[in-house]
């Protein structure tokens, strides 16, 4: 039985140890993408980009169009250091592995910001017309965090950290 420990303790010295957690968010340089990325399709990806500046301050990194020039092929946009890529549908090529969330009414997934400041994005964000899905509210796991969902149809997620109130 000691020599079981022994081989076992061993074992676990040489096993190695999982990464570290960044700390800090990596910039992404202008031909890297980030090692996972939520692909929206949207109905009018050129209007999503536009509230989507409006809504989460979105910086565009790139815009192809598709060949009629109505449609988007593909865009990269960065919210808040995170990367997210949209389409527009293209019903045309055959049945698609994914549609827009109004094509089958509703979404299946939301999209988390995890922010400095809730109140503020919260504010922009329904100010540029995404609509509220759960207020924004204190919760019990210690964020203010709260639920839009865009014209488009995703659902977005904003939280922040509660500021402790200073005595």
């Amino acid at each position: 039985m000691a020599k079981a420990k022994k081989a076992e303790k061993k074992a676990a010295k040489k096993a190695p140890k999982p990464p570290k957690m960044p700390t800090k968010r990596a910039k992404l340089g202008a031909n890297e993408y980030a090692p996972l990325s939520p692909y929206l399709k949207v109905k009018g990806a050129k209007q999503a980009i536009e509230f989507y500046k409006k809504a989460f301050n979105a910086k565009t990194r790139m815009v192809m169009e598709a060949e009629d020039k109505k449609r988007l092929m593909h865009a990269d946009l960065i919210i808040n250091g995170g990367e997210i890529m949209l389409s527009d549908e293209f019903a045309e090529f055959g049945e698609p592995a994914t549609v827009p969330p109004p094509s089958v009414k509703t979404s299946t997934v939301s999209i988390h910001l995890q922010v400095d400041d809730a109140d503020k994005w919260w504010a922009r964000a329904t100010e540029a017309g995404a609509k509220v899905v759960m207020p924004l509210a204190d919760q019990f796991w210690g964020d203010r965090f709260g639920m839009v969902r865009d014209p488009f149809g995703h659902v977005w997620s904003i939280a922040s950290a509660i500021k402790k109130k200073k005595k």
